[in-house]
């Protein structure tokens, strides 16, 4: 299967989508190809990628973004998988408020599973579509950033972007 690669300039740097059928495989602030491609699911991986100059309204997703409206991307349609724990996880961090991280004990409880926490930092950890499923509004209890594929730096970018 083919699939579509967009490299945008946005103010933490470049971010790379990797999209098929109008869906977001994995996406990144990397300029690198091979870091996202590693992401992907085994059984969704692209046997080839093309890069475009647009991705329609995936692109305007992260322009709206970027100009202050978080809402749009979360209405970009990802292409993820895994088990069902991990793939409810997912969309129930696009449920979580720009502007109002929750902790990873919260997310867990926003999961269905209050006492798995290690289960939702593993979601987090393995979210191929970074923005789109916002894994960066969860944090640590004590209130410190935790972990991010991307860094800590764009993780606290992103959400001093989303408080504002």
């Amino acid at each position: 299967m083919k699939a579509q690669m967009l490299q945008l300039s946005t103010p933490d740097g470049p971010f790379t989508i990797l999209a098929r059928d109008g869906m977001v495989l994995a996406s990144g602030w990397t300029a690198g190809l091979p870091e996202l491609v590693g992401q992907v699911h085994p059984a969704l991986r692209p046997d080839a990628v093309d890069e475009v100059a647009t991705l329609g309204g995936i692109s305007s997703a992260v322009e709206a973004f970027y100009s202050g409206d978080p809402a749009p991307a979360m209405a970009v349609p990802v292409l993820q998988q895994s088990g069902p724990f991990r793939a409810h996880a997912w969309d129930v961090l696009r449920q979580v408020k720009p502007g109002s991280p929750v902790t990873y004990s919260e997310y867990a409880a926003l999961a269905g599973n209050p006492r798995a926490v290690r289960a939702a930092a593993s979601a987090c950890a393995f979210n191929a579509a970074a923005l789109f499923v916002p894994c960066h509004r969860v944090i640590r209890t004590d209130g410190s950033l935790g972990g991010f594929r991307w860094g800590l730096r764009i993780k606290e970018s992103l959400l001093a972007r989303e408080a504002a």
